[in-house]
């Protein structure tokens, strides 16, 4: 961090946090609300003379309470830049001033009760999200007696307690009376491989992170008696095996099962209730300290920049990847990278390998000063607009903007676009052309497909990425399906408008599919949930007309599902053979009529 604050390239905004993004790849544009620190951090020497005679004493959050900090301070050691902060609500020298002693001991002035917040846009061509992550904070899994008893740590407060610049200078002691522990437990996955309280999703880290506990501590005590309380240990790194090894070498005692109960002894010290699932039986253990192995989760930032960038999230509420093996570090909107914990928890090996593949990234995208983009974009009709900004709302990129007070046609950022057509597909007046797949193209393919014996085939819309790809993958391996399946390509299945499915029922399909990416998993971000949408329109159309529902479905295939494709396809097939001319003949004429 020294490096990067003395770097000549890089500006580096401290007590700041992103306001707003806007733009596209090349040309973003971000707002950054800078807040004031009330010290010059240019003049500050950080002397710490202030810091000496200020009243204020507050619990220090870099030590997670452990230690306590004054009002004014300094975040953490080798905190860049190398200056003081005041926290002006724990100020008593701040609107009105009754205290200002650390302005009276500041010989430099460094320090100003009238600096105020700053906002700042900055133009930047590519953005890397690194959020990191947030642990699991466990008061709710009070079983433990987190909340109850003070010789119960997180493991973060362990690491504060036994680092040489933690608030013991690196002493193990225990916080009731400050004695050196004789016995120490450790429980594992504490938040995290749970389906009730905590998150689902291995933390990754824990494991090690226990394990290089343990070792510390054998290395300073050999004689502490030192429990792992686990579900398994995960040392799937390289090397990891071997510390696990030696940490069971140095006299360490694994037992496989998690704590039921804990409670706390007269003197302060912990009795443990674990059911040994080796043994098959209740043990209990007398401990005079108990470290919990929290669980990591997304950064509670990670919404709020999820909602400004457009980006897609995991169900375990991380970052999702635009393609997990071939674009592991790109978001799905283009010039977007991600690095460290922000997509998934990482050690910091990991996350140093993922952030300088997102720098690679980034390079590459922007050094030919110019960026070339497909053009399978959208395309405003100025005469048909309405200026109704429903393509605004449903465009997963924020690529098109629409002055709906001053009714100016929509405008498309083409950098931004995707080329998905959803926008295309949910505009009412046709004011929009989807480049390469035009409402005309499309129809002229459904005309093409059902010119001849409609009866006996299957309509098919695929989307381009997923379903598509997974008939291929299904022709490939070699899955048989009927042969009167006729696909009609888009790029997502949320191009798919109204208009083609009632044409293709006019046309004479007995069948219909929609079909694309899984919920959650869209090439597009989310443009698949419109799909879901739309299809449910139509339903209820369907029902209101006297056509059978069944007759439309909407199945989610991805690129390595060949035999779902296929499997698919034969359920359609069944679906077809039900369907009588009878009743084509009585669609074709409900239609035509309405």
């Amino acid at each position: 961090m020294t490096d990067v604050g003395r770097h000549p390239r890089i500006k580096l905004y401290v007590l700041s946090e992103v306001k707003e993004v806007k733009g596209s790849v090349g040309n973003f544009k971000v707002k950054i609300l800078k807040k004031a620190r009330y010290v010059d951090e240019k003049e500050c020497t950080a002397c710490g003379d202030c810091a000496v005679v200020c009243p204020v004493v507050r619990p220090d959050a870099f030590n997670y309470g452990l230690s306590s900090r004054k009002a004014i301070y300094s975040p953490f050691p080798q905190a860049v830049p190398s200056a003081y902060v005041i926290n002006v609500s724990e100020c008593l020298g701040h609107n009105p001033a009754v205290c200002a002693k650390c302005v009276e001991a500041c010989k430099k002035g460094c320090i100003s009760f009238h600096m105020s917040d700053e906002e700042i846009t900055e133009t930047v061509g590519t953005i890397v999200v690194a959020t990191g992550m947030e642990t699991y904070d466990p008061t709710e899994m009070d079983e433990y007696g987190y909340t109850r008893f003070e010789n119960v740590l997180t493991s973060l407060e362990f690491e504060r307690l036994v680092n040489a610049g933690g608030p013991t200078k690196g002493e193990v002691l225990r916080p009731t009376d400050r004695k050196k522990p004789k016995s120490i437990g450790f429980i594992q996955c504490v938040g995290s491989r749970s389906a009730g309280k905590g998150s689902s999703h291995c933390s990754n880290v824990c494991c090690m992170n226990t394990i290089k506990s343990t070792l510390v501590l054998k290395e300073h005590y050999p004689d502490m008696d030192v429990k792992v309380f686990y579900i398994d240990i995960r040392a799937f790194g390289k090397g990891f095996e071997d510390l696990y090894k030696r940490s069971r070498r140095l006299g360490v005692h694994y037992l496989r099962g998690l704590p039921g109960t804990v409670e706390e002894n007269p003197d302060h010290g912990l009795r443990v209730a674990v059911e040994n699932t080796a043994l098959g039986k209740i043990e209990f253990f007398d401990l005079d300290m108990l470290v919990l192995a929290v669980g990591l989760n997304p950064s509670d930032s990670t919404r709020t920049l999820q909602e400004m960038l457009g980006l897609q999230l995991t169900s375990d509420g991380f970052f999702l990847e635009a393609h997990p093996k071939l674009q592991p570090v790109d978001a799905a909107t283009r010039g977007v990278f991600y690095a460290g914990c922000a997509e998934g928890p990482k050690d910091i090996k990991e996350s140093v390998t993922q952030a300088s593949a997102a720098a690679a990234r980034a390079i590459r995208l922007m050094h030919k000063g110019e960026i070339l983009t497909d053009p399978i974009t959208s395309e405003i009709i100025a005469e048909k607009c309405k200026s109704c900004g429903k393509c605004a709302e449903v465009c997963p990129y924020n690529a098109i903007t629409v002055d709906v007070k001053k009714k100016t046609p929509a405008l498309v950022n083409t950098a931004a676009c995707a080329g998905c057509g959803t926008c295309a597909a949910e505009c009412a007046f046709d004011a929009i052309l989807m480049n390469h797949f035009t409402d005309r193209q499309i129809l002229d393919q459904v005309n093409a497909l059902l010119i001849e014996k409609p009866e006996e085939k299957i309509l098919a819309f695929a989307c381009n990425w997923c379903s598509y790809a997974g008939a291929d993958y299904a022709g490939v391996s070699r899955c048989q399906y009927p042969p009167n399946v006729r696909l009609i390509r888009t790029m997502c299945s949320g191009r798919v408008d109204e208009k083609f499915i009632w044409d293709g029922f006019l046309k004479g399909a007995p069948v219909i599919l929609v079909s694309g990416c899984h919920i959650g998993d869209c090439h597009y971000i989310d443009a698949n949930k419109w799909t879901e949408k739309r299809i449910e329109k139509v339903h209820k159309k369907m029902a209101k007309l006297g056509i059978r529902q069944e007759r439309l479905q909407l199945e989610w295939i991805s690129a390595a599902e060949g035999t779902r494709f296929s499997a698919v396809m034969h359920g359609l097939e069944a679906l077809r053979k039900g369907v009588t001319a009878g009743e084509i003949s009585e669609t074709i004429r409900i239609l035509m009529a309405s």
